[in-house]
């Protein structure tokens, strides 16, 4: 939007201290169901006489699950060169009464579990813990409730002057991106080997000279352009948890050998099937079900849907071109 209309766009972003793996917290959450549901009319129909509001807004607070405050703020700022941010709740206040935190968790963690069920058998639990938390949070003695969320918001014209004042500064171009540092274990999305990029244009050349099916399906597409990365992803704290990214530490910036066994491609995404090596004698697994190098997606498809070439393939809507023998290419172990 901004190329076609010559716009500039600014992020505005309630603040929040969020979670370690959530830009916000579950007092932010609560605030924002308490203001759903105080309000009518709204033109999106999520406001007091939807019947899933509470849902509709777990939902919408999962969009950024995996990213802690930091690394929510840190992309925004990459994209945008600048962040408003919004003053929501007040730096001193009580904390969130139990019967509220523990129905929000209840419902957050039912979402977690029916996000990842195929079949939704969860479905029935979270419509009923979403009937509960409304309850909680109107019923909380509503009066008290009310007055305790109101209480712990700051004030709307303050929000709107700040909001102003941080816009204001920005069209002076007087705002200072926070310098950048180097990202700690806490901050750290995943964890992979990155590839030499040319070694992987090379092996992708090799399979389109020596197999027509891969020439055919290469001939057309800018790989250069593609691939300005590779990297086998080993762990990622969105998928697999922190722990699971963190396990990779002591093998940080050491050479890993992958071995590349087949290329799979379907007409909208490309990967080379990979294995990672070993360590000084100790294997390094990855954690995903189908360790890979992604080298080429549609226009509009992301990254991450090259984990479903395997059920493509099944499918009979993917082809799988074995390299025989695997090549082995080393590259260095990192943390993004």
């Amino acid at each position: 939007m901004c190329l076609s209309t010559n716009a500039s766009a600014i992020p505005v972003v309630p603040d929040s201290e969020g979670t370690e793996i959530n830009p916000f917290s579950v007092d932010a959450l609560a605030i924002f169901i308490f203001r759903v549901l105080h309000r009518a009319n709204h033109p999106g129909n999520l406001d007091k006489s939807s019947p899933n509001a509470g849902c509709v807004l777990l939902m919408f607070y999962h969009l950024y699950e995996g990213k802690n405050r930091q690394e929510f703020e840190s992309e925004l700022i990459e994209r945008f060169g600048s962040l408003v941010r919004m003053p929501l709740l007040k730096p001193e206040r009580s904390p969130l009464p139990d019967s509220v935190r523990s129905i929000i968790e209840d419902g957050i963690n039912l979402y977690k579990l029916h996000k990842k069920s195929k079949i939704g058998v969860y479905k029935r639990d979270i419509c009923k813990r979403e009937s509960e938390m409304g309850e909680a949070i109107e019923g909380y003695s509503t009066w008290k409730c009310r007055l305790y969320l109101n209480s712990i918001q700051v004030p709307f014209e303050f929000a709107v002057k700040e909001v102003l004042e941080q816009l204001r500064a920005i069209a002076r171009a007087e705002y200072a991106a926070p310098t950048s540092e180097k990202r700690k274990l806490g901050s750290i999305v995943f964890g992979a080997v990155s590839l030499p990029v040319p070694e992987i244009l090379g092996l992708l050349n090799d399979l389109a000279q020596k197999d027509p099916k891969v020439g055919d399906f290469l001939k057309d597409k800018s790989l250069k352009s593609c691939i300005q990365k590779a990297h086998l992803t080993l762990a990622h704290k969105r998928s697999h948890d922190v722990t699971a990214v963190a396990k990779y530490a002591s093998f940080l910036d050491q050479r890993v050998p992958v071995e590349l066994a087949a290329l799979l491609f379907s007409e909208k995404l490309a990967a080379l099937e990979a294995e990672p090596g070993s360590v000084e004698g100790e294997k390094v697994n990855s954690e995903n079900q189908w360790p890979h190098v992604t080298v080429w997606t549609g226009e509009g498809v992301a990254v991450r849907e090259a984990n479903t070439l395997p059920q493509l393939l099944s499918q009979g809507k993917a082809t799988r071109i074995d390299i025989n023998p695997p090549v082995t290419i080393t590259g260095n172990l990192e943390f993004f």
